[in-house]
């Protein structure tokens, strides 16, 4: 599986292989400066990556009208209908959006909600968490922090080791099959 993670990064890295470093990027946190004016991002092995800005026109022309809805503006899709919710093959779930690497197949469960749930994420960088109040009460929101594609939300009600559940939108993601 690590493999698989890697190899998968590789292919991340090469999509955000023109981007430059900027001199020093290194030694920011990623606390010190506020969200909206971050550029790049450390994942976990310490690569930096660049986030991904579209303007509004773009996005609609790379995403179906159902990934847009879910992606950009926020929706969901309905409980059951996701073409990833069955998945049980061996892979990386990447975000629909721009490709960055989300979940494993490993961290996959039936949750009964009707879409893909997941109890842990390989690389926590890889995305935001934020709280909205769309419903009228407040719930963790998740982002990809490479494009700011809407996934879903996060709960504590999850299997162990973990406790939690990120609940996702099979449109929001796309998927790697591991290679044998």
């Amino acid at each position: 599986m690590y493999k698989l993670f890697l190899g998968c990064l590789s292919v991340l890295l090469f999509f955000v292989s023109s981007c430059q470093t900027p001199k020093g990027s290194n030694q920011v946190s990623k606390s010190s400066i506020p969200n909206d004016t971050k550029t790049y991002f450390l994942n976990m092995r310490g690569d930096t990556i660049r986030k991904l800005a579209l303007s509004d026109e773009t996005w609609k022309s790379k995403l179906s009208e159902m990934e847009y809805k879910v992606l950009r503006q926020k929706g969901t899709e309905r409980a059951f209908t996701g073409d990833l919710l069955d998945n049980k093959v061996e892979g990386l779930y990447t975000c629909r959006g721009c490709g960055m690497p989300l979940f494993a197949s490993k961290h996959k469960f039936e949750s009964g909600t009707g879409w893909p749930s997941f109890f842990d994420v390989p690389d926590k960088v890889s995305i935001d968490i934020s709280t909205d109040y769309d419903l009228g009460y407040p719930r963790s929101e998740l982002t990809c922090a490479k494009c700011g594609g809407h996934l879903g939300h996060v709960f504590d009600d999850g299997p162990k080791p973990t406790g939690k559940r990120y609940c996702i939108n099979s449109v929001s993601l796309d998927f790697v099959k591991a290679e044998n």
